[in-house]
């Protein structure tokens, strides 16, 4: 029996197939893997299914690490994805762009994704480009100063009803989760049919993609701040 371990819980939910697999943190060596195949004709997940599988399997494993699996990571194929694309754009009277710059934007665009999507949450943001001063980067260069200055943003957002379904079901085996994913969204980052989502997915809670900017919640106030993976936001 496996003591000790410091293990990543992975789960993969779509309406064709789940997957759970467990990895250890060092070297991401798997502990553990198991995959059912559901046929499933109006493309939902099946949280019936759902939950047999985690029954069957959870204490399974914890048995393996002799140890309870508290959190895990998430990524879900859904029909039910909502994407919100906004631009912002500040006057920067010649300045060079600092983080606070960006924190405006990034608040700015939040704003106006929440009085538009209601009953969804905010799962991945993205920023698609950079404007300044009319020229588009892809990559923020280092040190710039402009006039004007504008972000293109992408909100990758699940429904809240999809989520508290799946909160409810894991619930009943003392689990949170810890990360969502969206699988379409990772998929794009894989290199062919042979890679491995589930380390991909570890890449991308790590910052993988520097153009992601992630939202800490503060445990001192009810209110949120973007955490940036920028080499100027660290």
């Amino acid at each position: 029996m496996e003591n000790n371990l410091n293990f990543d819980t992975f789960l993969f939910l779509s309406s064709k197939k789940i997957i759970l697999s467990v990895y250890q943190v060092k070297d991401f060596k798997s502990i553990y893997n198991h995959e059912i195949s559901i046929n499933n004709i109006d493309n939902e997940i099946d949280y019936e299914k759902l939950d047999n599988f985690l029954n069957e399997n959870i204490f399974k494993v914890e048995k393996i690490l002799d140890n309870f699996i508290k959190n895990i990571n998430i990524i879900i194929e859904t029909k039910d994805l909502f994407t919100v694309n906004i631009s912002v754009k500040k006057d920067n009277h010649n300045k060079i762009i600092d983080p606070n710059t960006i924190i405006y934007l990034l608040n700015d665009a939040k704003n106006q994704c929440d009085k538009t999507i209601e009953d969804k949450k905010i799962i991945h943001i993205l920023i698609d480009s950079y404007l300044v001063d009319n020229k588009i980067y892809y990559d923020l260069p280092d040190k710039i100063d402009c006039e004007n200055f504008s972000l293109d943003l992408s909100f990758i957002c699940f429904s809240n009803n999809l989520i508290k379904k799946i909160e409810a079901i894991l619930k009943k085996y003392q689990i949170t989760i810890n990360q969502l994913l969206s699988a379409n969204y990772v998929n794009k980052f894989l290199q062919n049919k042979d890679s491995d989502l589930f380390d991909m997915s570890k890449k991308i809670i790590n910052g993988y993609n520097k153009n992601e900017v992630k939202l800490v919640r503060k445990k001192t106030r009810n209110k949120a701040f973007f955490e940036k993976f920028f080499d100027f936001f660290s």
